[in-house]
């Protein structure tokens, strides 16, 4: 098996691998690091979780480790686009823990906050210039930076980068960067359309493609209740009160549909917090610290945190509403059973999203179980369906992911969501989850972990109390 120590990188970048506990590279790492590490470019493809963002962070700062050179005022060495400000964070992060023994400047640009403290770090030049597309160019357009020096630009979950939505954005960045550059593209999803206007900006690039595109992880149980629209606020709080939900995830289509469930499950006695593109940066970052520690054992949020969000231990995710777009579904599910760990998703699937469901069957090439849901709730299935809330586009006309996401100049679009709220009993696929899992929730929650002896997933099914949950105890 390999290990980082064959792979070529440098002393303090193996030192800082070392530190964080790691010695053998996932599959995307070990295939990408010594192509990297040549200096060619790569087009990464990898399910989500399975380490893209050290595949590219480890190489680059071993190659900036060559030439210690300082960078100019207002200038930055390497380039890292993100979609959304969470991840553009969490890249950071990561950046700073592999350059601990080399302590590279680094500067994070995002919108959702004031740009005076970005100014300022920018104006010393930075190794690492972390950023949102709508604020790199405010900044590009005031002098703040310039990309004149940049050698190597990621671009990280390229397909929702290169969603048309972003692409003006995109075009305008690239072509302020020099023509003699290293350029990377990472997703975990990499559709045709995608891959063609990807190839605009690589040259001669190698494509590592560790898993077929868009199949969820294979540790991840999921399954579908095909169940009114009416009656999934009741639901969705039968289902996060079971005692096995350490720490789950609920997904909705809209900024306005991810408030009106954290005041229902509130109502329920279940602490959540929200985060989505209407909230300020510190807002998001106090419900995402508040989902780490497990204040808040729930975290509503739209697709704008399906790729943003890594955090350890998250047992279960939950389609409140159906993604329209596909792909969407895969980064979603991929927030569970990370890093070799179990999880359970469940999609809560509406009359008018029955076509969605059939569109992600149709791209992870798997069908989903159908579980019953509680009496006099299921959809009638023999009724016409409704027109989903939007129609998905393709080639040129797609719906963009949900949330804001970069902020500045180029915000993602979302509509749908919601719903009424009238009692569901717990009958059919559902177990009674009379017991105990509201208690906790009901003083605030209790603090997600991992759970013992099953790499905090689902518990197994002979030890599932009768307030637990998953597709096997149903």
């Amino acid at each position: 098996m390999t290990q980082f120590t064959e792979l070529g990188l440098a002393e303090p970048v193996l030192k800082a691998i070392t530190a964080e506990g790691y010695t053998t590279p996932t599959p995307i790492q070990a295939q990408a690091i010594p192509v990297l590490l040549k200096g060619q470019d790569v087009v990464g493809i990898a399910q989500t979780g399975t380490g893209k963002t050290a595949a590219f962070v480890l190489p680059l700062l071993s190659l900036l480790a060559t030439k210690p050179s300082r960078p100019a005022p207002r200038t930055a060495r390497v380039l890292i686009l993100a979609p959304t400000r969470e991840l553009a964070a969490q890249i950071a992060d990561s950046v700073r823990a592999y350059g601990s023994h080399m302590r590279p400047s680094v500067a994070v640009v995002v919108g959702g906050v004031k740009p005076g403290a970005q100014i300022k770090a920018m104006s010393r030049g930075v190794d690492f210039l972390i950023a949102t597309p709508g604020r790199l160019l405010d900044h590009m357009d005031t002098k703040a930076i310039s990309l004149a020096d940049t050698t190597a630009v990621v671009l990280d979950e390229a397909d929702q980068m290169m969603d048309l939505g972003f692409m003006p954005a995109i075009r305008k960045v690239m072509a302020a960067v020099p023509m003699k550059r290293q350029t990377l593209l990472f997703s975990a999803t990499m559709p045709k359309p995608i891959r063609a206007l990807a190839d605009d900006f690589l040259r001669n690039p190698v494509e590592i493609a560790v898993t077929p595109e868009s199949r969820p992880v294979e540790r991840i149980e999921q399954a579908v209740y095909m169940i009114k629209g009416n009656a999934k606020p009741a639901f969705l709080s039968e289902l996060l009160s079971a005692d096995d939900m350490d720490r789950a995830i609920v997904f909705t289509r809209t900024k306005h549909g991810a408030d009106k469930v954290v005041k229902h499950l509130a109502n329920d006695g279940l602490y959540a917090e929200a985060i989505h593109g209407n909230k300020s940066q510190n807002q998001r970052i106090r419900a995402l610290d508040a989902f780490k520690s497990g204040k808040a054992p729930i975290l509503v949020a739209t697709d704008i945190a399906a790729r943003g969000i890594d955090v350890d231990g998250v047992s279960h995710v939950i389609n409140f509403d159906m993604p329209n777009i596909s792909e969407s579904y895969v980064h979603r599910i991929g927030r569970t059973a990370r890093a070799g760990k179990t999880g359970i998703a469940i999609s809560l699937v509406g009359n008018d999203e029955r076509a969605y469901l059939r569109d992600i069957e149709k791209l992870t090439g798997k069908s989903i179980s159908r579980l019953d849901p509680p009496a006099g709730t299921a959809l009638d299935l023999s009724q016409p369906e409704e027109e989903g809330p939007h129609k998905q586009q393709r080639n040129g006309g797609r719906s963009r992911p949900g949330g804001g996401g970069g902020g500045g100049r180029s915000h993602a679009r979302s509509g749908g969501g919601g719903g009424g709220k009238p009692r569901a009993h717990s009958q059919g696929g559902k177990p009674n989850s009379s017991g105990g899992g509201n208690g906790g929730r009901k003083q605030g929650g209790k603090p997600g972990g991992q759970r013992s002896g099953n790499g905090g997933g689902a518990t197994p099914a002979a030890a599932r109390s009768r307030g637990s949950w998953s597709p096997a105890s149903s």
